[in-house]
């Protein structure tokens, strides 16, 4: 059932024309879509509330003022941050690496080409062109994830860094 989706075959061709690589850029893919959609639902469902608290906690104390306060303050600034930026790291990784990995079965797939010339003692056209073609669909791939991943992670950043420039606007001391 699953393996009759245009889709399901569209990948499975990609992997096997372009190797063990594009399995690889797919699977960091899968990874870094997956980070995505959780901080989407963290930044929507989960932050406006976690936000909220926290205010409502720095309301409710009668010392804003003092150095102990200001720390205080600043811990609640620091955890929120940090729980915004969950997972940043990784996804920071994953876009660069995707092309990377995809460079990686270019330059396997064009020594393999290389080879089979070196054996056959000529260069055939034909079986050049499928070799090149096989090879580079590991750079396509590994681009096309990478292009995907650009945005979302540079939203996620700026956003984290707002919020918490309002978070910090709003535990006024």
């Amino acid at each position: 059932m699953l393996e009759q989706l245009p889709v399901v075959r569209d990948i499975a061709d990609l992997m096997s024309l372009g190797g063990i690589f594009v399995f690889f850029i797919f699977m960091s893919g899968v990874l870094m879509w997956a980070l995505i959609i959780e901080r989407l639902w963290y930044f929507k469902m989960i932050l406006p509330g976690q936000a909220a608290k926290i205010e409502a906690e720095w309301r409710a104390r009668t010392d804003h003022s003092s150095w102990c306060a200001r720390q205080i303050r600043q811990t609640m600034i620091s955890r929120l941050n940090g729980a915004m930026t969950a997972g940043f790291p990784v996804m920071q990784v994953l876009v660069p690496m995707a092309p990377l990995l995809g460079l990686i079965g270019t330059v396997s797939g064009m020594l393999d080409v290389f080879d089979s010339m070196a054996l056959r003692g000529n260069a055939d056209a034909r079986s050049m062109a499928s070799g090149v073609s096989a090879a580079m669909i590991c750079t396509m791939t590994g681009l096309a994830v990478s292009i995907t991943g650009l945005y979302p992670v540079h939203y996620f950043r700026t956003t984290a860094t707002r919020e918490t420039e309002l978070l910090a606007d709003k535990l006024s001391f």
